[in-house]
């Protein structure tokens, strides 16, 4: 395997990170997110999003390479209230200490060689130097495989579930909470 390495995401990273969210979403996602909403993601939209997120947003965004090739992102920051409250909008008492993994995708093809965790353990870092102690991320529910790389992790199911409108296909969405002191093995 080539070096394996993640940076923080710098202006010239951004047109890698919106390919590889479109081409992962398209892979990783056809069975859970109707045809029409994965056919219309435009990647130069996505790319703009991302560089207002890498240059002026609350999150920072971890990019993974191997060898001169960037195949994966994270984006991680402070959690919202509103992404850590209970169902009756209840916070848990160390809501101001919780950190969010917005996004962790890894292109498919660059999958199992351990991209993922180094993306996790360096967004986990950052976290912590914030001040931040426990982590949380929601994801579809019938992402199996996304579900078991946090379970390895340590991380649980709390039992929070959401259900969001994909271009009107409800998709469920579940909560995994978990430390931030991450250690890659």
């Amino acid at each position: 395997m080539a070096e394996a390495a993640v940076h923080t995401a710098q202006p010239d990273d951004i047109d890698q990170i919106a390919r590889i969210q479109v081409e992962t979403w398209r892979a990783a996602y056809a069975s859970l997110l109707p045809d029409e909403v994965l056919a219309g993601l435009d990647q130069a939209e996505i790319a703009e999003v991302w560089q207002q997120t890498v240059k002026q947003g609350d999150a920072t965004v971890h990019v993974a390479t191997e060898g001169t090739w960037t195949v994966g992102f994270c984006a991680a920051g402070p959690a919202p209230d509103t992404e850590v409250a209970d169902a009756d909008g209840t916070l848990p008492d160390d809501a101001g200490s919780v950190g969010m993994i917005a996004t962790l995708l890894v292109e498919p093809r660059w999958g199992r060689r351990g991209h993922g965790g180094r993306l996790l353990a360096s967004a986990a870092a950052g976290l912590r130097a914030t001040g931040k102690s426990r982590g949380v991320v929601w994801v579809p529910e019938n992402d199996d495989v996304s579900v078991a790389f946090y379970e390895r992790a340590g991380w649980q199911r709390d039992g929070m579930v959401r259900t969001l409108d994909a271009g009107g296909r409800p998709l469920r969405e579940v909560r995994l909470t978990g430390e931030l002191d991450l250690r890659l093995a």
